[in-house]
């Protein structure tokens, strides 16, 4: 066959194929609106609190260090830390994809080719060296480098490896969200230990006023100035008490072996000192703006990363209906007696081979990879549009419950003060058979009460601001 004539076949041939390929099914995208609301509250104060980092925003000794424990040894954390690494290697084998693959091996065989075939015919009547017939077992040895290389020609493979880049840096955002959560979760568990001590000296110093007035009523009793039924009645609230303070108790034995699972130890004391818990002040939480949320929040950020990994993924599938080109070679020697490997160029064997391949028909498999493709980028968009919602709607929340966990904390530490100054009054009273005792036991159960609610309502304080800091993208710096 001339080269004329093989050069027009293959000018066919290509031309069907790319034909071919032109048939790629038309989809429908959907791009992502990245746009936010100007403000939160309609301040265009850029000040964030969200940019401190933790070890800034947290003053307490005692928490920064279970914090900074827990980066160390939380397992969970130490488990997306390898599947980082895992990313990372999906990188180094996609970006060698595109390079050339050379391996270097040998070997040994033999051939029996038939009579009765133009090889073997040609055997049987030829001579390896004048006066040495050809075997009809012809022995083979080689040794080479055997090299393939697809041409990139449409950038699939730099796509896919652009696309593990970009599942990467999302592993990476991911890790920065869970550092993120780990910090608010410790810090929430901590200030909860805290406000649970305070409460369990409350109950232990309201169960000794209770015994007090107890030994008052038993006094009363036998002067004959109340009955039997108002000992019995003090006598029940101080049981209630107590099993209040094992209640308590074990709420704080669960809250310190939550605090110990997040640092990746054992169960044992969490260092902290109770008192500092009356004291606190919430501090003031600075949100700056909505916009911010996007280089802030590392979910999403992780979102935006896989959206751009899916987009590069569909690039990646369309790719697939076009035509491939990969070149093979071969260079070595090759000779059907070992001892004869070492003279060139009679043994020196090479060959060079292009391979253009691509779908015609039965294309269902890569058109469904590729509108699978498609949909997962659909999906990512919606689940950056949601992320980003959500994340406004998280600071909003926080900024709200700020505002009104500090009205509700005033209003209740003013109740508190009037009926300590009750209970005082009550007390006083009683001795002096100016009051019932059941005014004593309502006025000490409701100043128990509302002590117990003002410390809940600090607590709550606390777990806001902190949730304030986390949703505004703090505590992964």
């Amino acid at each position: 066959m001339s080269n004329k004539r093989i050069w027009s076949y293959g000018g066919i041939l290509l031309s069907i194929l790319i034909q071919s390929a032109c048939t790629v099914p038309h989809l429908v995208t959907k791009t992502e609106n990245k746009a936010v609301p100007a403000s939160y509250n309609g301040s265009q104060d850029s000040t964030n609190t969200g940019k401190k980092p933790w070890k800034e925003y947290f003053s307490d000794p005692y928490l920064t260090a279970l914090i900074d424990s827990a980066l160390y040894n939380n397992q969970e954390l130490n488990i997306t830390l390898q599947e980082i690494q895992i990313a990372n290697n999906e990188v180094l084998a996609r970006a060698g994809a595109y390079r050339p693959f050379v391996s270097l091996g040998g070997g040994a065989g033999a051939d029996k080719v038939s009579r009765y075939t133009s090889q073997g015919a040609a055997d049987e009547v030829s001579e390896i060296k004048p006066g040495v017939p050809t075997p009809a077992v012809l022995p083979n040895f080689y040794f080479g480098a055997t090299a393939s290389w697809e041409i990139d020609i449409w950038h699939k493979l730099r796509n896919a490896k652009k696309a593990a880049v970009s599942n990467y840096l999302a592993s990476i955002e991911g890790k920065n969200f869970q550092v993120t959560n780990l910090v608010s979760e410790i810090a929430n568990s901590y200030y909860e230990l805290l406000a649970l001590d305070n409460q369990l000296d409350i109950i232990q110093r309201n169960i000794v006023i209770l015994n007090n007035a107890l030994g008052i009523t038993k006094q009363e009793k036998e002067a004959a100035k109340v009955t039997e039924l108002a000992v019995r009645r003090f006598e029940a609230e101080v049981a209630k008490t107590v099993s209040l303070q094992y209640e308590i108790q074990q709420r704080i034995v669960e809250t310190e072996n939550r605090i110990n699972f997040l640092v990746g130890r054992f169960p044992q004391h969490v260092q902290r000192d109770p008192q500092t818990f009356v004291n606190l002040t919430p501090s003031i939480v600075q949100a700056g703006l909505p916009s911010q949320l996007l280089a802030n929040r590392p979910d999403i950020k992780q979102a935006e990363w896989n959206l751009e990994a899916n987009k590069l993924s569909v690039a990646v599938a369309k790719a697939n209906f076009y035509p491939s080109l990969t070149l093979r070679g071969f260079l070595g020697i090759m000779a059907y007696n070992p001892l004869y490997l070492v003279y060139t160029p009679e043994a020196l064997v090479a060959s060079l081979v292009g391979d253009m391949v691509g779908p015609i028909v039965n294309k269902n498999e890569i058109t469904a990879t590729y509108r699978s493709a498609n949909a997962k980028q659909i999906q990512s968009v919606y689940n950056y549009e949601k992320t980003v919602l959500n994340a406004y709607i998280e600071v909003v929340n926080q900024l709200s419950n700020i505002d009104n966990l500090q009205k509700k904390y005033d209003s209740k530490n003013n109740q508190v003060q009037a009926l300590t100054q009750s209970t005082n009054i009550s007390l006083k009273l009683f001795t002096s058979a100016r009051a019932d005792y059941m005014e004593v036991l309502l006025t000490q159960r409701d100043v128990l009460e509302a002590r117990m609610e003002l410390i809940e309502t600090r607590k709550q304080q606390m777990n806001a601001q902190i949730n304030a800091y986390r949703a505004l993208g703090g505590g992964w710096r």
